[in-house]
């Protein structure tokens, strides 16, 4: 018998953290680097795991995603093999096309496209540029998004920052900051999501942990286990990937997405992380 009631008691926060999610206005997001498609990657590559990547997001069905690393023809793939969902965002080489593309996409049935734009994480941002020591131009895309379901407003914004340029990850982040502190005059809800290539103790993260809550630390039900993965041969690390939120209530639960899909073990070298946000 009591074995039986320490069971009930570890599984009750999981059964009203699900009875939550189904009862509250909430909005289901996502971040998921997705590899970029010319990488020498072996089994890996990207015609290998293609399927197994539009596969996994029917079945999430996230209202929105971000996507890091994505190039024309990946994200041409995503809009024609998951129904629904329409995206924007540019190249990151050149404005247009040229390059990895931070694209937002969003389900279309449920989600209004109302206003949207990309600036690059530089000292000219409103140009294709790299910025400080970064290795890559780096960009962020933002939305603004009508929840028709509910008749709510959020924005949503994607970013990856760099990978070698400590002062470039610390002057990008500080320049989304300084943007997303500007461009909500309604104060409508946010969320910022990304691949950040840093861990959460880095002290770039300082201002923007007084800004937005972290969705994984205030997630009743989380994952803290490593998202970049190095296709399986990576784990214990702390997390790179993360959503962050202001404007709404909760996060109501947080995790990554590490299934198998159309047979493929691995989707990215990343494991998308998703986040349910009540209103």
């Amino acid at each position: 018998m009591k074995r039986i009631c320490f069971l009930f008691a570890l599984a009750l926060p999981l059964f009203f953290t699900a009875c939550k999610e189904n009862t509250v206005k909430s909005v289901k997001l996502m971040s998921f680097n997705i590899r970029y498609g010319t990488a020498d990657d072996g089994d890996h590559c990207w015609d290998n795991r293609k399927a197994g990547a539009a596969a996994m997001i029917v079945d999430q069905k996230p209202a929105a995603f971000g996507v890091q690393e994505a190039l024309d023809f990946q994200l041409d793939y995503f809009q024609e093999n998951c129904p629904g969902y329409k995206y924007v965002g540019v190249g990151r080489d050149d404005g247009i096309k040229g390059g990895e593309c931070m694209a937002v996409f969003y389900d279309s049935e449920r989600l209004e496209l109302e206003d949207w734009g990309t600036y690059w994480l530089s000292e000219t941002p409103d140009v294709p540029s790299y910025g400080w020591d970064a290795a890559c131009r780096r960009t962020a895309t933002w939305t603004l998004l009508k929840d028709k379901l509910y008749n709510k407003h959020f924005y949503f914004v994607n970013t990856h920052l760099d990978h070698v340029g400590k002062e470039a990850r610390r002057n990008g982040l500080a320049l989304i900051v300084d943007r997303i502190g500007k461009m909500n005059p309604n104060g409508y809800p946010m969320a910022l999501c990304g691949d950040f290539n840093m861990f959460l103790t880095d002290p770039a993260f300082n201002d923007l942990k007084q800004m937005m809550n972290d969705a994984r630390k205030d997630a009743p039900e989380t994952d803290w286990e490593s998202t970049w993965h190095n296709w399986g041969r990576i784990s214990g690390t702390q997390p790179i990937d993360f959503i962050f939120y202001s404007g709404f209530s909760a996060s109501l639960k947080f995790e990554r997405v590490t299934g198998e899909y159309e047979g493929v073990p691995y989707v990215s070298d990343h494991y998308p992380v998703t986040a349910v946000l009540a209103y």
